[in-house]
């Protein structure tokens, strides 16, 4: 299994985030590892983190909330970096916060200006990530 972005919430202002799954978890067979990335212009970092089957059902039910116009904390009660989608954050258009109590103890907030089409790009990024997990288990 290839590298993936399963997440990218990013604008043209140089503003953005990514969950990137870098595949199978060597030390858990029903995972996956992968990281949070957040870029801006004034601080990147990152965060390790990993996915359960759990995790991406609920990134569904996510995805499904935000279609619905309801603003989500994803992974919030996991051990872990959650991850947040204010649909209107403090600079009126979206922001995603970044919330890693468990490990840095650092939480950062990222507004981002969102193709309209992101929410469905999510869900083929969801649906190919599955397709390749899937492959590469059998």
């Amino acid at each position: 299994m290839e590298p993936m972005d399963l997440v990218v919430l990013a604008d043209d202002e140089g503003n953005g985030v990514r969950i990137r799954v870098l595949g199978p978890e060597p030390s858990w067979s029903k995972g996956l590892a992968a990281e949070i990335v957040v870029e801006t212009p004034f601080v990147t970092g990152r965060t390790n983190l990993f996915l359960s089957e759990r995790k991406l059902r609920s990134w569904v039910e996510a995805l499904n909330k935000l279609e619905a116009g309801e603003d989500v904390a994803w992974m919030e009660w996991d051990r872990g970096p959650c991850v947040s989608i204010r649909l209107t954050g403090d600079r009126d258009c979206p922001e995603v916060v970044v919330n890693d109590d468990s490990y840095s103890m650092v939480t950062v907030h990222v507004p981002v200006v969102l193709p309209d089409d992101w929410i469905e790009d999510h869900r083929a990024r969801l649906r190919a990530l599955l397709d390749a997990w899937s492959v590469s288990a059998h």
